[in-house]
């Protein structure tokens, strides 16, 4: 199997065990917004980058749409138990944008999508995980859907009369304890990584229960940074809740 399959297939895994991410949202006045979650696995590449130029390993740079991709694989998808088949329903919305370059050292993934209202992307970071899944294996019309996993966490966003909130929730404790033991020993290597809400208002922020956030000149971007390790032990770490001005 090839070096660029090996990582992608991999990254299921990087975002339990490394790196750094950014949850982005652009919110407007009426609801609507993009959201999108940026992973830089570029120390990844690092080490695996020489032996990628070695193979002859072309880079990357492609979007795929996973409204087009569960089109053209709906065949096959039908097949799937109903629980699968609407667990890559919720991918629909998203699109990923992947830049990988042995020679540059770069790996960077960003999943995105626009909404009408914000808990249409509920849950991103799970999609995310999942879209890391689903290629591409060496070219973006070769990607597949793969069984998807299972997951022991919940996020859900809502933006109503001027206040925004994200919650997150366990939904399955006894797997989410699997996950929290399967980090033992990662501890070291995951001591430097990050996980970033970076979010837009179309307001000045009035209040926030973030006590530690910080704050764009304007007031209305609010940057919240978390320990990713810490994040993993306790999502509701990252639980917010944002007032905005009048």
């Amino acid at each position: 199997m090839k070096k660029v399959q090996i990582l992608i297939l991999a990254l299921a895994a990087v975002v339990v065990y490394s790196c750094n991410f950014t949850e982005e949202i652009h919110l407007q006045e009426d609801g609507s917004g993009k959201l999108s979650i940026n992973f830089d696995g570029s120390e990844l590449m690092e080490m695996a980058g020489d032996q990628m130029i070695q193979e002859n390993e072309k880079p990357i740079d492609s979007i795929i749409s996973f409204k087009d991709l569960l089109e053209e694989k709906k065949d096959s998808i039908a097949q799937l138990p109903a629980e699968e088949q609407a667990k890559l329903k919720k991918m629909e919305p998203f699109n990923m944008h992947m830049v990988m370059n042995p020679e540059e050292k770069v790996m960077k993934f960003d999943l995105f999508s626009e909404f009408t209202n914000v808990n249409e992307v509920n849950d991103a970071f799970n999609t995310f995980r999942e879209a890391s899944l689903m290629g591409p294996k060496s070219q973006p019309e070769q990607a597949t859907p793969m069984p998807m996993s299972e997951q022991s966490t919940e996020v859900t966003y809502s933006f109503a009369n001027n206040t925004f909130s994200r919650t997150s929730t366990i939904i399955d404790p006894e797997l989410f304890q699997q996950n929290i033991d399967s980090l033992q020993g990662a501890e070291m290597f995951l001591s430097g990584s990050t996980y970033t809400l970076k979010y837009h208002f179309p307001k000045r922020v009035k209040s926030t229960t973030a006590q530690e956030a910080t704050f764009s000149a304007d007031g209305k971007t609010l940057i919240y940074e978390v320990s990713f390790l810490e994040m993993m032990k306790d999502p509701k770490l990252l639980d917010i809740e944002v007032e905005l001005e009048e």
